[in-house]
């Protein structure tokens, strides 16, 4: 029996905000966010952590959902890392108090946030992680629960809102069902506010601040995400089956799903064009790659036997191609470049690149995948979008200096034969053993002169002999 979630949302506002600002355009939806979440488990707790002082279009939002808003004081010393501290204390506070929370999800594309999802699993919690796929660190895609990409979760919206649309304008339930799905002020922002006239109805003119999200939003109905070619999902569904396989179990579509998450926890389906797991295996069967048995929501999937898998390319494959153009236009990405200018480069130095083929929808997933590897560095900025420098591969650390050889020593230097001083013993010659007798006489051209007897003093007392005895 599958347990019941209870989920904890952190979100990491300021690393989000900018993240979806540079990639996307437009402004980041938490509403996206919970309702992504909310067909995960239910959800007990919300709390966000930025400087909420110059964000004020965002705070509203986020009470309107019941955000709970932590205030981030920045320190005279600018440092960017006190909202990444404040989280994960927070988080791990809540997972040793709360047991029946069994969990988190980290809303962020940090990649300090490594350390935080490795010490919540060990304690037993499941981990979901949601971030652009263009700038969450694919380090982190990999080594969460799920990888929830903020792009699929408006691909989602898109798709349904247009059925929402027509139930408000049926007037009929469907209407009331979808303002209850919205929260508690959706009429207000569809209706508008009420004239001086007491009329309402009239549609609010959009403020300023919320003018790019509507324009994202326009861009992103008229262009949806390439999907990936079903060839590139391959490697990991007969991955997931051979383990099921091993484990003597039937491979059905829930256990077939949780299998391939544990795999590759930043796989989706909606990076293929299904609109769920489904939809899926359906267009898996359909190109005859799999076999499918079974039906009304019990599929048995096994492989198809026989017959040479297609050769799928990997992501590192695809990095000799940008390294090329980089070595290019290694002046001007000393002061970085765009993404846009450089995907531009790019095209135009490697038409037959496409890399879509080594499974990336965008250009920016391409990027983001490749600062991970070092090959170049990305700086986001809310009004260029990516900007991208050179890399540490390109930068590498400067060869230390060999240390000095010792200076040696001067007793030790020869400075050839040194004059012989009659009298004075020289560096050359053997010093007298220990206890050999000491020779006092002087030399005398070559010839050892010896000393002089010493006079006896008139004072001393002649000896005398004794006698022989008889």
């Amino acid at each position: 029996m599958e347990k019941h979630l209870k989920i904890a949302i952190f979100i990491d506002f300021d690393n989000i905000e900018i993240g979806v600002k540079s990639t996307l355009q437009r402004e980041f939806d938490v509403s996206v966010v919970l309702e992504a979440l909310k067909e995960r488990g239910e959800i007990v707790t919300k709390i966000a952590y930025a400087n909420w002082g110059r964000m004020e279009n965002s705070t509203r939002q986020l009470s309107e959902y019941a955000v709970q808003m932590v205030q981030r004081d920045p320190s005279p010393r600018g440092d960017k890392n006190g909202a990444d501290i404040n989280l994960a204390l927070d988080a791990l506070e809540m997972a040793f108090t709360h047991d029946h929370i069994n969990a988190f999800t980290i809303v962020s594309g940090d990649s300090d946030f490594i350390a935080l999802v490795n010490k919540l699993k060990q304690y037993d919690k499941t981990v979901f992680v949601v971030g652009g796929k263009a700038f969450t660190s694919t380090i982190l895609q990999k080594n969460c629960h799920e990888f929830i990409s903020y792009e699929s979760m408006l691909d989602d919206s898109r798709s349904s809102r247009p059925h929402r649309d027509h139930s408000r304008d049926s007037g009929g339930s469907g209407g009331g069902r979808d303002r209850q799905e919205r929260g508690p002020h959706s009429v207000d922002r569809q209706q508008g506010p009420p004239r001086e006239g007491g009329q309402q109805g009239a549609p609010r003119e959009p403020r300023e601040p919320r003018e790019p999200r509507e324009q994202g939003q326009g861009q992103g109905q008229q262009a949806r995400r390439p999907a990936l070619d079903l060839h590139q999902a391959m490697p990991l569904v007969e991955r997931a089956l051979q383990v099921l396989e091993r484990r003597e179990v039937r491979p059905q579509l829930g256990l077939l799903k949780s299998t391939m998450l544990q795999l590759d926890s930043s796989f989706s389906e909606r990076a293929y064009g299904a609109g769920s797991f489904t939809d899926f295996i359906e267009k898996l069967r359909k190109n005859d790659l799999i076999l499918v048995t079974g039906g009304e929501g019990r599929y048995m999937i096994s492989r198809k036997r026989g017959g040479a898998p297609e050769k799928t390319v990997r992501p590192e494959e695809a990095l000799p191609f940008l390294r090329d153009v980089l070595e290019n236009h290694r002046l001007e990405l000393e002061d970085g470049v765009t993404a846009v200018d450089l995907q531009a480069w790019v095209a135009e130095e490697s038409p037959a690149f496409d890399w879509k083929t080594y499974g990336f929808q965008e250009f920016s997933e391409f990027l983001n995948f490749s600062q991970d590897k070092t090959v170049v560095r990305i700086v986001p900025d809310e009004t260029q979008g990516l900007l991208v420098y050179l890399g540490a591969e390109f930068h590498p650390p400067a060869v230390p200096e060999p240390e000095p050889l010792p200076l040696p020593d001067e007793t030790e230097e020869d400075e050839g034969p040194q004059p012989v001083v009659p009298g004075q013993p020289t560096a050359g010659s053997e010093r007298p053993k220990k206890g050999a007798r000491k020779t006092t006489g002087r030399e005398v051209d070559g010839n050892v002169v010896p000393p002089p007897k010493r006079a006896r003093s008139k004072s001393a007392a002649p000896r005398k002999r004794r006698a022989p005895s008889a």
